[in-house]
């Protein structure tokens, strides 16, 4: 009973680290695998059983192991499995031919220089026991192998999936995975038969013949198994209880033809008929547990396994960068070479190199097994690991570096046959006038009816063009999740914008809806994503609906408050109270920047409508002197025609309690507008009590606005006689 609480409490920790450990390496725009394997080194010799042995000897005794280790092998079943059945042929439909090339030469490249360079670690890292095939073979295998579900992450956070790259990645790592995995087969064969005889030529013919077997009777079940779950609408626990056999039992008879257990489920996995809902239902069931129970386990397995400490000499070190550098070079000059080749740009070929040097958690599969069957020391194993780290822990900067994303298309609605006419009109008029671009981030289409119409009004007039970009971010809180994988990412996305345009279809007048283009995309961070969106659009304003944070009492926190300290433009943000009406307007005007902005896009609105009435209100406490609108703002006001400018109305009232007389000055208004201002209480950690306090107590809808850049052009086209953009002071 010791040992079993004992791995009980090991799994509790593990679980616990590699998610703590995860996140940190999230938070830095890395693949969530990278931190969990991380965090399972860190519990290993090489961090743990460094600084404190003692309890690393106790909290992970040598009696414990094989629990780990047979969890681990579970969870690896399972992973495989998934993975085969994440595979789907539609990734093999285009650019097939430049795809088989690439994909091959990018192994034979990296496996050739492998095989070279065992001529040299043979001799000083090699177990004395095996053979230099063998050897060799492991090494080509781990040197050439592609992680395609980190790939497929990678490509799905940045948006890629529907990029001519995205697809030729995905297509290339596909055939790139069975190719390796057809070698690792091999070399799996030779090195539990000693070399290639008789032996291991009849374990790789038997191998053969039940991947024929799979592929013809194996797949012939499989789809009267999917005919049942059409005719039963779900998937049921015997059906399930059946693929489960079904996996357990593959992944049994290619351990007995003498391969490993992870082929069998992942063969499965493969053959499995693609239904869509089908493989949605049991992906979903399915991950989960392993993902997060079983997975962790496996990297903490091979974290105990882990000896950093092993390269203890310079010329070890040297050895692991000779091991890294002909990793790297291998595989991207092999896919760089074999892309340019194939027709492809400098700049696409570049970056499916630095795509196809991804090797992640499918690295480490390959290297436990050749650890395992002692194909390869616990040295070597450790600098491969490093290599493993250091390729995937390399991709996604690199790949921002070489295919930024300001070079990606973003995923645009195209306007409906109806809306063709006017949309070319507006193109021919946006050619000789910028347009005013307004950002709206919609986090659900179904609930902010009202925040889209905002931007309506804010935007449109007669006088100058405008495009309202409604923004709706997918995140994905996962890396591997199936939901992550770029044929589910693009169903979402579809769904995603179907619910945008039944909400741009209830707008009137129907013309306004020529002017909404909604962007659909995937991101791992909403801010840090709409921050970066905005950096290469370049709008004049984001505008974005308040909510309140689960887990803080500042009410303009979470994504809102990102945004708010991070976007490089002018922000507003709207707490609707659900009124259709913008007649009359309110702007607590103190004289700051942020409430130049606020009086701005209030004079913006009154412009755009002919029947809305503005009150500046300025609040007096103590001897406080009247503060004056900025020169730009006094001298806009005065150019205003006269049909505007009577509708302004300023009052100045006195009040010990400034918030009392907002509060009280709202109930008469549809709209209040404010800046977040150090006059009224700004906080860096709250962004202002005056903005929290507001928030709550304000009895029309308010809009509170923050002031990015000191130049800008809200006013400056509706103004004709303002030759310059408006500038506004310090």
């Amino acid at each position: 009973m010791h040992t079993v609480i004992l791995v009980l409490v090991e799994v509790l920790i593990v679980i616990g680290m590699s998610r703590l450990v995860g996140l940190a390496f999230r938070s830095i725009k890395q693949p969530l695998v990278i931190g969990e394997i991380v965090a399972g080194i860190m519990l290993g010799p090489s961090l743990f059983g460094l600084i404190a042995p003692h309890a690393a000897a106790t909290l992970f005794p040598a009696e414990t192991i094989p629990f780990l280790n047979v969890l681990s092998q579970i969870g690896l079943i399972f992973f495989m499995f998934l993975i085969g059945l994440e595979l789907n042929p539609k990734y093999l439909r285009g650019n097939l031919k430049a795809a088989v090339l690439i994909s091959n030469i990018s192994v034979i490249v990296p496996f050739a220089l492998a095989a070279i360079l065992s001529l040299l670690l043979y001799p000083l890292v090699a177990n004395g026991s095996v053979s230099f095939a063998a050897f060799a073979l492991f090494l080509g295998a781990a040197m050439s192998i592609t992680a395609f579900p980190v790939l497929a992450r990678i490509i799905t956070e940045n948006n890629l999936q529907q990029t001519r790259l995205g697809t030729l990645a995905l297509t290339c790592a596909a055939v790139d995975d069975v190719t390796a995995w057809c070698i690792l087969a091999i070399a799996i064969a030779v090195a539990r038969n000693g070399s290639i005889q008789q032996k291991a030529i009849l374990t790789i013919c038997a191998s053969l013949v039940y991947i024929v077997f799979m592929f013809t009777i194996g797949r012939w079940f499989l789809k009267r198994l999917v005919t049942h779950y059409q005719h039963a609408g779900k998937l049921s626990q015997f059906v399930l209880a059946l693929i489960y056999m079904g996996v357990l039992a593959s992944a049994l008879i290619t351990e007995f033809i003498g391969i490993h257990l992870i082929f069998g489920a992942f063969l499965l996995g493969a053959v499995m008929p693609k239904n869509a809902e089908l493989v949605r239902e049991l992906a979903i069931k399915t991950e989960d547990f392993v993902l997060i129970f079983l997975l962790p386990v496996f990297f903490a397995y091979s974290g105990i396994r882990t000896q950093i400490g092993l390269i203890n000499r310079p010329e070890l070190w040297l050895l692991c960068g000779l091991i890294l550098v002909v990793a790297i070079v291998g595989k991207y000059s092999g896919t760089y070479i074999a892309a340019r080749l194939s027709g492809i740009n400098k700049r696409e070929a570049s970056a499916l190199g630095w795509l196809m040097n991804t090797r992640g958690l499918t690295e480490l599969i390959v290297l436990n097994i050749g650890l395992e069957l002692g194909v390869i020391s616990p040295l070597l194993f450790t600098m491969l690991v490093v290599m493993a780290l250091v390729t995937t822990f390399m991709t996604s900067p690199l790949l921002e570096w070489t295919y930024p994303k300001r070079l990606i298309k973003l995923d645009v609605v195209e306007p409906k046959p109806e809306q063709r006419i006017e949309t070319e009109v507006i193109e021919s008029i946006e050619s000789f006038v910028t347009p005013y671009r307004i950002l709206v981030p919609v986090a659900n289409p179904t609930t902010q009816k009202g925040l889209v119409q905002l931007a309506v009004a804010l935007a449109l007039n007669y006088r100058q063009p405008a495009v309202i970009n409604p923004l709706s971010l997918i995140e994905l809180e996962e890396n591997y999740g199936f939901e992550s994988t770029p044929t589910e990412a693009n169903r979402l996305i579809a769904e995603r914008r179907y619910q945008l345009e039944e909400l741009i279809d209830t707008l009137e007048p129907s013309i306004i809806r020529s002017y909404i283009h909604p962007i659909v995309r995937i991101s791992s961070n909403v801010a840090r994503e709409t921050a970066q969106i905005a950096q290469i659009e370049q709008p004049d304003l984001i505008l974005v609906g308040w909510h309140r944070p689960a887990f803080s009492n500042n009410r303009l926190g979470g994504r809102v408050g990102q945004i708010l300290t991070s976007a490089p433009v002018d922000v507003a943000v709207f707490v609707d109270r659900g009124s259709d009406r913008l007649e009359s307007l309110l702007v607590p005007y103190s004289a700051n920047i942020h409430d130049d902005l606020a009086l701005i896009l209030a004079l913006r609105l009154l412009i755009n409508c002919d029947t809305c009435i503005l009150q500046i209100l300025q609040v007096l406490t103590g001897n406080q002197t009247q503060d004056e609108l900025s020169y730009e703002l006094d001298s806009m006001i005065e150019q205003l025609p006269a049909s505007v400018s009577d509708r302004i109305e300023i009052k100045t009232v006195a009040s010990p309690e400034p918030m009392q007389a907002v509060v009280a000055a709202s109930e008469n208004v549809d709209l209040t507008i404010a800046g977040t201002s150090r006059a009224w209480g700004i906080e860096k950690q709250t962004l202002g009590r005056y903005t929290d306090e507001l928030a709550i107590k304000c009895r029309s809808s308010l809009l509170i606005t923050r002031r990015y850049s000191q130049v800008t052009s809200h006013l400056s086209s509706l103004i004709p006689e303002i030759n310059t953009k408006e500038v506004i002071r310090n």
